[in-house]
């Protein structure tokens, strides 16, 4: 049998490490902006078009490259920042593995310019599939300038699954905030399609979050700061009543480089523990610095999951530093030591004064056996206890006080619901005037048939407002409520930029908002079919649920619009529900066409079985 193993050719080589390397245009722009900064420069220019599938341009005032440096950089496993395997346990650069520019020239049409400062000439190369078109001198600025056009031009397949351009644009700005946060001594500007989306002076670590992230986030900031022998921590964190919805603004870094670690969000989640409102997350800037033999960033291509030596020891210091400064800033409610479990013992008063004793009143003459004064005639009568008894039942009723199930006396039911199963029996039948209890304001509980039925009252909200938005954009006809007094909001450059994405199609569900100046925006009118008392706070919630949903595909862009709509506009959780308002929202559920699940294929409801009522009970 002949030999069949033999080597891969280079361009094929080059392509499987670009299946790992780069995943989309968002993976480009990380990689050239690390070497970026890697080669020393103080300005970088990001300009791209259609989400990076187009073009991505970057360009940087670093020290540039050489002409031999200008195409070794193209050769895999070419850098100039590691030498020896040693290096590998102690990397402070960036990048390090070579692979990014080969692969990149493997999927692309790629040109570079750059120029060192003592030269008189630059380097132009042009590479197209791997294969070097042309490479001459040129006249260029300081710095090196790549332009990367027709991304995965020759791997149909990749560029066929390529996202939506707002997705693919979201996953570029997130990469840009994972580089500008750890360096704000870097003046950092990004373009698309022609319109500013970030334009990153130079300034300190305070300051850039909020050019990131927008003003509204400076007053919730409260300053981290701890030095230890193993781990330094500064940064960050966001106050309790600031917490949002859905994550997105939770950062950790490691000697300026951004990673992810649910280990140590783990510390800090605790560290907030019974601080936040239900179901919302604190945002935090954590950067944390320590010797580079004591991590390992070589374990993934995207160099964002890292190992830490000591990991264990550095959990309580995150932990204790968090709730430190939340303590510091009067978040966390302090403790008077001195004063805690003491005892309050009144100081007497100066001889002379009049002191006055506290009065008991006592009868003498009372006599707990003696019958026939407490009850004349000498027996019991209950008729005389009943107003005791009456006084014991409404204090047990003021401990139940705002339950959503009143039990009343059997007798106040008509004849024919004499029993508790008579009163359920018809429970199934309809929904008119069953009776049902809202549990810890979060779950509705209503009896059926086969047993008890429990329904999540958030989600039921979200498929309710979900199939009336889907109706409304069919039939392209909806009802705006025009605001007595339009709001403006302000938001950071991304969120304006998504928002402007979407805007036509949130017209046709009936918002009214209007570009108001740059990344500010008026809400003159609101859906007609929504109750909405702070049309400002369903707008950044519509854009954080949009960021966060699922969906993708250009067919389905209205889709997307009415889930995260329906998902900020849904009742939150812990939001008491009057009997008729659970009454309409039970009957609004079952009047969907897909009631069990909410627009993300979350479950709705479920049946606790009568059966398995009873077993719990069988012992």
């Amino acid at each position: 049998m002949s030999d069949i193993i033999q080597l891969l050719p280079d361009a094929v080589a080059n392509q499987i490490a670009a299946g790992e390397v780069i995943q989309r245009p968002a993976s480009v722009v990380k990689e050239l902006v690390e070497n970026a900064l890697d080669a020393g420069a103080t300005e970088i220019t990001v300009n791209i078009k259609d989400a990076g599938k187009t073009l991505i341009q970057i360009s940087d005032n670093g020290c540039g490259m050489s002409p031999t440096d200008a195409r070794m950089s193209f050769e895999r496993h070419a850098t100039s920042k590691i030498r020896s395997a040693n290096d590998l346990f102690c990397i402070r650069t960036m990048g390090f593995r070579g692979e990014a520019l080969a692969s990149i020239a493997a999927i692309a049409d790629v040109e570079l310019r750059t120029k060192q400062t003592d030269d008189e000439l630059g380097t132009f190369i042009h590479i197209i599939a791997s294969e070097v078109k042309t490479q001459e001198p040129a006249g260029c600025n300081n710095g090196t300038n790549f332009m990367i056009k027709n991304l995965f031009f020759n791997v149909p397949a990749r560029r066929k699954f390529l996202k939506a351009n707002s997705t693919e644009l979201k996953h570029i700005i997130w990469e840009i905030q994972r580089i500008a946060l750890p360096n704000p001594d870097i003046k950092i500007s990004l373009f698309h399609n022609g319109t500013v989306l970030y334009e990153l002076p130079q300034t300190n670590s305070r300051k850039r979050v909020v050019d990131v992230f927008g003003k509204s986030l400076n007053q919730s900031l409260v300053t981290v700061s701890e030095d230890t022998s193993i781990v330094k921590v500064n940064g960050f964190i966001g106050q309790p009543k600031f917490a949002r919805k859905t994550m997105g603004e939770q950062f950790f870094f490691v000697n300026g480089r951004y990673m992810r670690h649910p280990y140590f969000h783990k510390a800090i989640m605790k560290a907030y523990e019974q601080l936040l409102p239900p179901d919302t997350f604190p945002s935090y800037f954590l950067f944390l610095e320590l010797d580079a033999n004591a991590i390992d960033i070589n374990v993934h291509p995207t160099k964002t999951e890292i190992k830490f030596e000591n990991e264990r020891d550095i959990w309580p210091i995150i932990h204790a530093a968090v709730r430190e400064s939340l303590g510091k800033h009067n978040v966390v409610p302090s403790i008077d030591f001195d004063q805690s479990g003491s005892i309050d013992i009144p100081v007497p008063k100066r001889s002379g004064e009049d002191i006055r004793f506290p009065e008991i009143q006592i009868n003498p003459d009372y006599n707990p056996f003696d019958i026939e004064k407490q009850f004349p005639g000498g027996s019991y009568n209950p008729s005389q206890a009943a107003p005791r008894v009456k006084k014991n039942l409404d204090n047990w009723e003021d401990l139940y006080q705002g339950a959503q199930l009143k039990i009343k006396p059997e007798e106040e039911y008509p004849q024919k619901f004499k029993s508790t199963d008579d009163l359920y029996a018809q429970a199934s039948e309809s929904f008119g005037g069953k009776k049902v209890l809202q549990l810890k304001q979060r779950y509705i509980l209503t009896p059926v048939k086969s047993g008890l039925m429990v329904i999540d009252q958030k989600r039921a909200h979200e498929r309710i407002l979900f199939e009336k938005f889907m109706e409304v954009l069919k039939s392209d006809s909806v009802a705006s409520q025009q605001q007595l007094f339009p709001q403006t909001i302000e938001l950071n450059p991304a969120d304006s930029a998504l928002l402007k994405t979407i805007l036509d199609d949130l017209l046709s569900l009936g918002f009214d908002i209007r570009e108001f100046g740059k990344d500010t925006f008026i809400i003159n009118g609101t859906p007609g079919v929504l109750d909405i008392s702070s049309p400002e706070m369903i707008v950044e919630k519509l854009i954080e649920e949009y960021k966060n949903s699922p969906l993708d595909a250009r067919a389905k862009a209205k889709e997307q619009i009415a889930q995260s709509l329906a998902k900020a506009s849904a009742l939150d959780y812990g939001t008491d529900l009057k009997q008729e308002e659970v009454d309409r929202l039970i009957d609004d559920l079952f009047a969907c066409s897909t009631p069990n699940f909410s627009p993300d294929g979350k479950k709705v409801l479920t049946i606790i079985p009568t059966e398995d009522i009873e077993k719990s009970f069988a012992r």
